[in-house]
């Protein structure tokens, strides 16, 4: 079994909101992340895809075709937007990082097939910060 990653980055804003509860428990529990102004983060998606590499090319998958994959199905969703205003896929969802990964999961792990017969979807790792981070390994897992 390999793994092969590919690493993009965007940039969006959002705040962590609970909207059942009151203004001073939301500062509570998500502090600064509340802000009623947003903030926003400088992210880094790394998409990775297992399999056993095809014998004719010798990948698992074609990273160019997975980098426009990723591009046309998230980043031109995401990049430079409102995480809770402005992203579809993202309606009536808590706007963090947990989630967010799951999400671009939900977008990317049906349409890997189409880019490569011999590796499916593995991990989406999503950096939020240098230091914080998720990885989702799909539903289940």
């Amino acid at each position: 079994m390999i793994y092969v990653s590919r690493k993009e980055h965007f940039n969006a804003a959002h705040k962590l909101y609970n909207p059942n509860w009151s203004r001073e428990k939301n500062i509570e529990i998500f502090g600064p992340c509340a802000n009623e102004n947003w903030h926003g983060h400088n992210y880094d998606l790394i998409v990775t895809v297992s399999g056993d590499p095809d014998p004719e090319t010798g990948f698992v998958v074609d990273l160019k075709k997975l980098s426009v994959l990723i591009k046309k199905e998230v980043l031109e969703e995401l990049d430079h937007q409102n995480l809770n205003l402005d992203v579809p896929f993202m309606a009536g969802k808590m706007a963090s990082t947990e989630v967010l990964a799951q999400e671009i999961w939900n977008i990317l792990e049906p349409k890997i097939s189409s880019i490569t017969s011999h590796g499916s979807l593995f991990c989406i790792k999503l950096y939020e910060t240098p230091r914080n981070y998720v990885e989702y390994y799909g539903p289940g897992v």
